[in-house]
């Protein structure tokens, strides 16, 4: 006979978003649940943004052991231990995971089931032996590797970000299908760590990010050593482990790719099948679920967040959709969510930041706007470190009010902060232009660039003429 929970809000998913609204609410006096069926901490800690960065973190090492000359260090080949680089990033996993497990979220009062959910009707879910009557619900059951419909691709093995990271021997060549985020960042760390790599795409490599900027990223894998295809179509895969090939066309050119191991990296599918979706009145597509600006699914007592929703794909994404939730669930307060502000990271050397509109889009949109830049060749810390590759990138409309920015160079994703807050506050370049900020730091990029639009007019001709009369009154 099944258990009968009664409960304030049941969430479906351990991931980002599903832990922060059961940590939320547990806290704030809800009565809890949450299930998951498969390992706590969802896509993020276990197969996503930890163990990629935590890989990410040791090629870099590596590169920087032989990168020493221009600071008169002498130069030194990295000898790279594989195994211990996935103990490392395995370590990196354990020490995060006592925040999202089981224990912890017991402690905060949160009824925890490690099992299948499926709703059986609007109002009830089914786990395990466990029937959860809540007045709301939240899906937050995340997204997974989607694979293409290549020929031949069922028949080899391949990695995709889920199990890329079990790897404990460095790939002799690996072929990566896809030029997005993930691909990009896998290549140049597996290259960085001793693989020779192919990189297959079949437009342009981190196409959603202005080219002239990505453009500095792509220049950088290159000379990293990696083999970089646009526009390469992949006809077929075939072969077996450790001996893959891959038919492509490139150009008028028909090649065939050979390597050791094959890294797939052409998107993710929200998981929503299997929950019964249909028994609770909720619609949805492949694309994912359907939802109003609250987050509410088509029944209104159940909400939807991160991945699943089949919008922007981030933590931090899902993280912001929680406290939407919460306010709507918990206050009933109808908070929307608005997208205009979220802010992205692509975290190769160097990183690529942005947030808010690309020239491009920017340039659809209004008649007159402004393009701003500033080197980081004309930073004082960046010239310091020797870490002068990139450059800012902001877009304003005519009333000098920031439209977005992007940001390539060292520590991007760092940076990029306070232009999320002026895109988010609808803020004008004068607001970035006046504060003081320590020298010498990166972070001065920001101010020059907003003061460069004020720079023709501060040094203009009206200007002189205007300092040469008030000189005359003494």
């Amino acid at each position: 006979m099944a258990k009968r929970i009664k409960a304030d809000i049941c969430v479906i998913g351990a991931g980002s978003g599903g832990l922060s609204v059961a940590a939320g609410a547990a806290q704030m006096g809800a009565r809890t649940v949450l299930i998951e069926r498969d390992a706590m901490g969802g896509d993020c800690l276990n197969t996503g943004c930890v163990p990629s960065k935590a890989l990410l973190a040791a090629a870099k090492q590596a590169y920087r052991m032989g990168a020493g000359e221009p600071f008169g260090i002498a130069p030194v080949e990295a000898k790279v231990d594989f195994a211990k680089v996935h103990e490392h990033v395995h370590g990196v996993i354990g020490t995060i995971a006592p925040n999202d497990s089981v224990a912890r979220f017991e402690g905060l009062g949160v009824t925890v089931i490690k099992d299948y959910a499926r709703f059986r009707d609007g109002s009830t879910v089914l786990a395990g032996n466990a029937e959860i009557a809540a007045r709301r619900f939240v899906i937050a059951t995340g997204s997974r590797a989607s694979a293409p419909p290549i020929p031949g691709l069922d028949k080899v093995p391949f990695y995709t970000n889920e199990n890329i990271f079990e790897n404990k021997e460095c790939p002799a060549h690996l072929i990566v299908i896809g030029g997005g985020p993930i691909g990009m960042e896998m290549a140049q760390a597996h290259r960085r760590l001793g693989a020779r790599v192919t990189v297959l795409e079949g437009a342009r490599v981190l196409s959603r990010e202005d080219p002239e900027l990505s453009a500095v990223v792509v220049d950088r894998l290159r000379r990293d050593g990696v083999e970089i295809l646009e526009g390469a179509k992949v006809l077929s895969v075939s072969g077996a482990e450790n001996n893959i090939a891959v038919e492509i066309v490139h150009g008028q050119e028909t090649r065939r790719i050979e390597g050791s191991h094959l890294l797939v990296a052409t998107g993710r599918r929200p998981n929503v099948e299997d929950l019964g979706l249909e028994k609770a009145g909720v619609e949805y597509t492949e694309r994912g679920l359907k939802l109003d600006e609250r987050l509410r699914t088509t029944n209104k007592r159940i909400f939807g967040i991160g991945d699943v929703t089949g919008g922007l794909q981030f933590t931090h994404v899902a993280n912001y959709h929680a406290g939407i939730v919460i306010r709507n669930a918990l206050f009933r307060v109808p908070a929307r969510a608005d997208h205009h502000a979220v802010p992205w990271v692509t975290y190769t050397d160097p990183e690529l930041a942005h947030v808010g509109e690309t020239e491009e889009e920017a340039r659809k949109r209004y008649s007159k706007i402004n393009v701003l830049r500033w080197h980081m060749a004309e930073n004082d810390r960046a010239q310091a470190e020797r870490e002068t590759e990139g450059v800012i990138k902001v877009i304003t409309d005519s009333h000098a009010r920031v439209l977005g920015a992007t940001i390539v160079g060292p520590h991007a994703g760092e940076l990029i902060l306070p232009w999320v807050l002026a895109k988010s506050n609808a803020l004008k370049l004068s607001a970035m232009a006046s504060v003081i900020v320590p020298y010498p730091t990166l972070s001065e990029i920001s101010k020059r660039a907003a003061g460069a639009y004020y720079t023709p007019a501060l040094y203009s001709s009206k200007t002189r003429m205007l300092v040469r009369f008030l000189s005359l009154f003494g």
